[in-house]
């Protein structure tokens, strides 16, 4: 995996922005363009940008546009495509701050909502461990609506997660809860319920959703279903077996 910095500074990052990246060239650069203008006057922060190994100029978008706007960060780049849960894995590996904010590369998360899930955090002496974002009107087309609609309500379900959209990309969560998750493919469709599994408490908020104005969705309505429902069931299973640290009272005895 390649790495590279840009603009390093010696204020403590407080928040890590976590951006997988797949063939969006023409999104990426706009992007980081964006998050500048949406961060202005936040905590210190920096931007973790991973390319999931990317056919077209997307790295070279990303380290342009880090350079124009003067933000610290980092593009780390994976030598073959591994999916979007391993793209944000590596981020969140690689991050430095004590919170991790992810939103999706393709431009549709809006980093304008990022300050108002900031402001929750900061606002309360005992923050959620993990914010997720609703997108309560989706511009996307009525078959991936009512896909989406479906399968929130079916997780919902069986997991109690308690989320409406766990499929929003743009969340902001405790990294060091997020390092102790369960690591496998597609687990990102899942962080609600893996994050209340460790103990987190989990909250929504209302997010902006954007149409995608260029280039291609990575996803379908269908090559997800059946991968879902079999991570559903997986994920199902590491419930029903989880347990939590007890308490353990220590007794000193005097030799």
């Amino acid at each position: 995996m390649n790495e590279t910095s840009v603009a390093a500074s010696a204020v403590p990052v407080r928040y890590s922005l976590v951006i997988p990246f797949y063939d969006e060239a023409g999104n990426a650069g706009a992007l980081i363009h964006e998050i500048a203008a949406a961060m202005r006057g936040q905590p210190a922060y920096e931007i973790v940008a991973v390319d999931d190994a990317s056919r077209d100029g997307t790295v070279p978008e990303i380290a342009a546009a880090l350079r124009a706007t003067g933000q610290r960060g980092r593009v780390l780049v994976h030598g073959r495509n591994r999916g979007q849960s391993a793209a944000l894995c590596t981020g969140i590996d690689a991050a430095s701050g004590e919170w991790v904010v992810t939103l999706d590369g393709d431009g549709q998360n809006d980093p304008a909502d990022i300050p108002a899930l900031i402001a929750r955090i900061e606002a309360s002496s005992t923050p959620p461990g993990l914010i997720c974002g609703h997108r309560r009107q989706r511009r996307d087309d009525a078959l991936r609506r009512l896909s989406s609609r479906v399968a929130n309500a079916v997780r919902a379900t069986l997991l109690g997660d308690d989320t409406p959209d766990t499929g929003c990309g743009l969340k902001i969560m405790n990294r060091q809860m997020a390092l102790r998750l369960p690591r496998f493919d597609h687990m990102h469709r899942f962080l609600p319920a893996l994050m209340r599994r460790e103990g987190a408490a989990i909250v929504s908020q209302e997010v902006h959703h954007r149409p995608r104005l260029r280039g291609q969705s990575k996803y379908g309505v269908w090559n997800r279903l059946w991968v879902g429902i079999v991570d559903l069931a997986g994920v199902m299973w590491l419930n029903r077996r989880a347990f939590r640290a007890a308490a353990v009272e220590e007794t000193r005895h005097e030799c």
